[in-house]
């Protein structure tokens, strides 16, 4: 029974993404026979080539997701090369983490708070300025779609940090740094010569993730990004969610052009990559020391606390908008503070609370099980997985949502499953198992062989190893990849609109809905509890444990993650 938890696990994952692949490409075609297309052509891509707009929203996809990636990886690098083993590193170390349980959408609408021309950056200039009213500048939405990048650098940060954290260890980063610095070089350019090459290739996957995500991104560009034109993938959403049901072959086409543009996307930065190592391989062979980097150090840091800085002022805002009476401006704080919203909207609050909370305990509680599954699979026949293997488990983050969805939702609808709870929570465990993964297998890889071996000179079954030995001595790490698994699913904005067809109001779709409207404390309200399912899972990953091994000191000491 263990042995096929693996092929299960990958048929889950992989199959709804072929599916929705196929179901996609065929309508792309203009074969749907459910909508009356019953042969092969080309007319939804001649519709799509004459959609007015269609380059700028392809520049807009394009490159916004190349510049969003690009710094965000720059500035994760040069954090880590310039402050790695500091006592500043690891105080960023823990304030970034906390962000990664932020959903995309909650933290766009709090940078939008920020930087908007009411925001509290322009009313904590307005009495130096003598500013009476709002300026009159573009701050969101701009034209060039600057402050989508900006929302996107601000969330994919920490994700990249925490992912080159992981991969740190495995290069042997401080020995190889001490050397370096031995040798006499910089702290920077030490670490770019000697440890960035052993790291790379370990992140070089959520890299393309994030490449994949930013070039495809739905909800952080509806608050963000620009709308005339809007970037590619929002216009698809408006094609697929149009009443005219022909306009479904357009969508699809689209859905087929943003595969491409992403393809694109890895394509360029696969070419940065050789270009980038021709030029480092002659730059090492140079011998520069790089001791004067005190300038370099400073900007690294001060980009990082600076993003940092903006999510975090960004969700105070949402805190202060929820609560807001009267606001006017140039005043930097209400006048007044009310619940009277919050009691308003009580009963929708609830049922979009229990709904996203039913959602994300159904998929993570499946997620968790095959995974560890899988683990213990692997930890008995001796067989760890390859780079194919994580290349497939990666898949579905490399994949832009938009361009499977649709194809999943004419699936669902094939196997008599469309607009139900187990075709939302499916779609949702595509997303949340490979966060889960990553989560949860080095901690089951790098638990002490010493307590199992013991258990089973005492003679435990396996089975027994398992339950009573192991799966104690994992509960913080399952706990902890518990909570990551609810911030990913909570932060599901276009699984859960298109697959569930609208019937399930989780609350993101419903933030994001708001974001049209500009009420400012409604989008405050729905940001909050957009953190508050996330929050409390990592805040349970840590009671829980303290609470059960509060006589046993020593599961916590060796068990830490």
């Amino acid at each position: 029974m263990l042995r096929l938890f693996p092929a299960f696990t990958l048929i889950l994952m992989i199959g709804p993404v072929c599916a929705g692949l196929i179901g996609t490409i065929l309508p792309g075609f203009g074969y749907l026979p459910a909508l009356g297309g019953d042969v092969i052509s080309i007319d939804p891509w001649r519709d799509l080539i004459n959609q007015p707009g269609l380059g700028i929203s392809i520049r807009l996809s394009l490159i916004n997701g190349l510049i969003a990636t690009l710094i965000s990886f720059l500035v994760v690098i040069l954090f880590c090369a310039a402050w790695q083993g500091t006592r500043i590193f690891g105080v960023m170390q823990r304030l970034l983490s906390p962000i990664l349980s932020v959903p995309h959408a909650a933290a766009a609408f709090g940078l939008a708070f920020l930087i908007a021309p009411t925001g509290w950056i322009v009313r904590a200039v307005a009495p130096l300025a003598g500013w009476e009213r709002p300026p009159d500048i573009v701050t969101l939405q701009d034209p060039l779609g600057i402050a989508l990048i900006a929302g996107l650098v601000a969330k994919e940060i920490p994700f990249l940090l925490l992912m080159t954290l992981a991969a740190l260890p495995q290069a042997d980063a401080n020995r190889t740094r001490h050397v370096a610095l031995t040798l006499g070089y910089g702290r920077v350019v030490g670490w770019l010569k000697a440890v960035l090459p052993r790291v790379y290739p370990q992140i070089r996957l959520p890299i393309l993730a994030v490449l994949a995500y930013s070039t495809s991104v739905v909800d952080v560009a509806m608050i963000l990004g620009p709308t005339t034109p809007a970037p590619l993938a929002v216009r698809i959403l408006g094609w697929l969610s149009d009443p005219d049901l022909s306009r479904r072959f357009l969508a699809s086409a689209g859905a087929i052009l943003q595969f491409v543009l992403v393809m694109i996307a890895m394509a360029i930065w696969w070419g940065g990559e050789k270009l980038v190592a021709w030029w480092g391989h002659v730059w090492a062979e140079g011998g520069m020391r790089g001791r004067r980097d005190d300038t370099v150090r400073s900007f690294a840091a001060g980009t990082a606390i600076l993003s940092a800085a903006a999510v975090f002022l960004g969700l105070a805002s949402l805190l202060v908008w929820s609560f807001a009476g009267y606001w006017s401006f140039p005043e930097f704080l209400p006048r007044s503070f009310s619940l009277r919203l919050w009691m308003r909207e009580y009963d929708m609050l609830g049922a979009a609370l229990w709904t996203t909370l039913m959602i994300a305990v159904l998929s993570v509680g499946v997620a968790i099980t095959l995974v560890l599954g899988c683990l213990e699979n692997e930890t008995r026949r001796f067989q760890k997985p390859g780079q194919g293997a994580m290349l497939l488990i990666y898949l579905p983050l490399l994949m832009p949502q938009i361009s499977f969805m649709f194809g999943l939702q004419v699936f669902f609808t094939g196997i008599g499953l469309e607009r139900t709870l187990i075709s939302v929570v499916i779609v949702h465990l595509i997303f949340v198992l490979p966060y889960i993964f990553l989560s949860l297998a080095d901690p089951f890889r790098a638990l002490d062989p010493r307590y199992l071996q013991t258990a089973l000179c005492l003679g435990a079954s396996p089975a027994r190893l398992f339950w009573l030995v192991r799966l104690p001595l994992l509960t913080r790490a399952v706990l902890t990849a518990f909570a990551v698994g609810i911030a990913v699913s909570v932060g599901q904005y276009l699984p859960t609109l298109l697959i569930g067809a609208g019937r399930f109001a989780t609350v993101t779709t419903e933030a994001v809905a708001l974001a049209s409207g500009g009420d400012r404390r409604m989008i405050g309200i729905y940001g909050l509890l957009q953190m508050i399912l996330p929050f409390a899972g990592f805040a349970l990953a840590l009671l829980i444990p303290a609470v059960l091994f509060r006589h046993r000191r020593g599961m916590g000491n060796r068990n830490r993650i």
